[in-house]
């Protein structure tokens, strides 16, 4: 990712241009856990992982969760620990962190798996999360799809164009998409222009495309079980998240939602 990230540098206008008012992707953490999970605690110990704002996490934290988020970004931290007091964040590498206790559940959203761009950061990211959970603790994670792109050009064709408005000024974003089919990467341009700027500020980044088949792979190597695959419904798809939601297998949709368990023994 480019050094200056509008959103991340500024936390209030990420969350108001991504706006989740009813708290659904923490509801759609809540809704898996109690369907999922092994066992029942009184307040789960759980990791949100590329937390951002805090906004699930403290939301989390709200319905009995033991709450932990972590994330590289100052900024975001910085607002997140004083938007929610109750949660402990941390900042540290998705690759790399050693928190030095256990956890019932790790939460990956937003495609935040998918910044581990090569095989070495996926299979690091998976090691550190089978350390940190305990035996039957659960991962879930929510990100694109690769197998979406098999034939499907909808989000790649053209620039999209959104407009948000923060502190009485109107920010534009203008986004495209393309495959780097080499580096099997999905690859973005977002050009934000806004009034005081003479200059567009133009960011890139990129996600991992994962194929359904490829993630159960990493996953049994790094000792998960899948107990659920679906790309529908979700915190991001349509209709919106509701604990009576039946889940979808056709693995075609845009979102790809994981449920692992890290296994009791060895396989």
């Amino acid at each position: 990712m480019s050094g200056e990230n509008l959103l991340t540098d500024n936390p209030e206008l990420y969350e108001q241009q991504f706006p989740d008012p009813g708290g659904v992707a923490a509801r759609f953490v809540d809704d898996l856990v109690h369907r999922f999970a092994d066992r029942s605690d009184a307040a789960p110990r759980l990791l949100d992982v590329g937390c951002g704002t805090g906004r699930d996490a403290g939301h989390l934290a709200s319905l009995g969760y033991t709450a932990t988020g972590l994330d590289t970004s100052v900024p975001m931290l910085t607002y997140a620990q004083r938007r929610h007091p109750g949660v402990r964040f941390v900042r540290a590498d998705m690759r790399t962190f050693d928190l030095a206790e256990p956890f019932d559940v790790i939460t990956c959203l937003d495609s935040a798996l998918l910044y581990c761009h090569s095989n070495a950061d996926l299979i690091a990211f998976l090691q550190r999360c089978h350390r940190h959970l305990r035996p039957g603790g659960l991962l879930l994670a929510e990100m694109r799809n690769g197998a979406f792109f098999l034939g499907n050009t909808e989000l790649l064709d053209g620039v999209t164009t959104r407009t948000v408005i923060w502190g009485g000024v109107t920010y534009t974003a203008a986004t495209r998409l393309w495959i780097d089919h080499c580096e099997q990467l999905l690859r973005r341009e977002r050009v934000w222009t806004w009034p005081a700027r003479p200059e567009p500020l133009v960011q890139t980044s990129a996600w991992r495309l994962l194929f359904p088949a490829e993630l159960r792979h990493l996953l049994d190597a790094a000792g998960f079980d899948v107990v659920a695959l679906f790309d529908a419904p979700g915190p991001r798809t349509e209709p919106p998240w509701h604990p009576a939601a039946v889940l979808s297998g056709a693995l075609s949709g845009d979102r790809l939602h994981l449920v692992a368990r890290r296994r009791t023994h060895a396989a």
